[in-house]
């Protein structure tokens, strides 16, 4: 949808006129765009070819459970509509040790919402991939089948996984009740924070975005932390409100952040991340 669509959209959803459209940076699986009102608000439009309405239920879910979010003005399948966020601008370098401190905090209380079982009430996409969130008992078997064997699987069968790797994955996932434990907590997460996800304002988060959620064990979102390059100040802030067990930094780090690392790899290939695969791998012995 090219930027005068975008804006008739907005009119028709908002029943107001628009005044100027302007293209974003952060589309990696649609398009975004700041949209300014006549009636002196602006706006965020964001268009794709994923369900936008399964974004726009996690962003609310989130929302109604303490993490500051863009609220939804309106969700359709092709249109999402959300309140802009004022921010300092885009963070291409790593973040800097206040502002990992307060994503700390905010994931730390995040962490803390919780759920009887692993999963999420409904399916959800991470990125443009779907995500499967089907209620499960077993962590260790929701961990498995429904985001390692998963995304390693089609990440294989897409070409972007060598045999080789997928082999090495399958092995660990064999062993998974040896390296997890097998009733953590279910803690809710967002699954995707990484500085491109943050409005960061005045070295704090406005707003957390483009979340992939679903009910888990809560190491799982320091993993994906770890993978994306937080570290210091953001560990020992978390550390100090939930505390952090010792065999996350032993062994779990590595086994939940090859998610991510494989998630890497459907999307860009092995030349770019298999690497990543690989190390994790073979940190774990296998």
């Amino acid at each position: 949808m090219d930027s005068a669509s975008v804006g008739r959209a907005v009119a028709r959803a908002l029943d107001g006129t628009v005044r100027a459209v302007e293209e974003l940076d952060g589309g990696m699986v649609g398009g975004v765009r700041q949209v300014a009102l006549a009636d002196g608000r602006t706006v965020v439009a964001k268009t794709g070819e994923t369900p936008l309405t399964v974004e726009a239920r996690m962003l609310r879910h989130l929302g109604e459970r303490g993490l500051p979010v863009p609220s939804v003005l309106y969700a359709s399948d092709a249109l999402l509509v959300l309140e802009f966020v004022a921010g300092d601008g885009a963070h291409d370098g790593p973040l800097d040790a206040g502002v990992q401190r307060d994503v700390a905090r905010h994931l730390a209380a995040l962490h803390d919402r919780s759920a009887d079982r692993y999963g999420f009430p409904f399916d959800t996409l991470s990125g443009a991939y779907h995500q499967p969130n089907p209620w499960t008992d077993s962590w260790v078997e929701f961990f498995r089948e429904h985001r390692l064997d998963h995304v390693a699987r089609a990440a294989r069968d897409e070409g972007s996984l060598p045999d080789e790797l997928y082999r090495r994955v399958s092995s660990l996932c064999a062993d998974l009740d040896d390296l997890l434990p097998h009733d953590p907590g279910a803690s809710l997460l967002h699954g995707d924070v990484w500085a491109n996800n943050l409005v960061v304002d005045d070295g704090a988060v406005a707003a957390f975005l483009d979340p992939a959620c679903s009910y888990g064990h809560a190491e799982v979102g320091l993993a994906y932390c770890e993978f994306v390059g937080f570290d210091g100040p953001f560990f020992d802030a978390y550390e100090r409100v939930r505390g952090i067990d010792d065999g996350f930094r032993d062994v779990r780090v590595d086994v939940y952040a090859l998610y991510p690392a494989l998630e890497h790899v459907r999307y860009f290939g092995a030349d770019e991340y298999g690497a990543e695969v690989d190390g994790r791998l073979a940190a774990l012995g296998y």
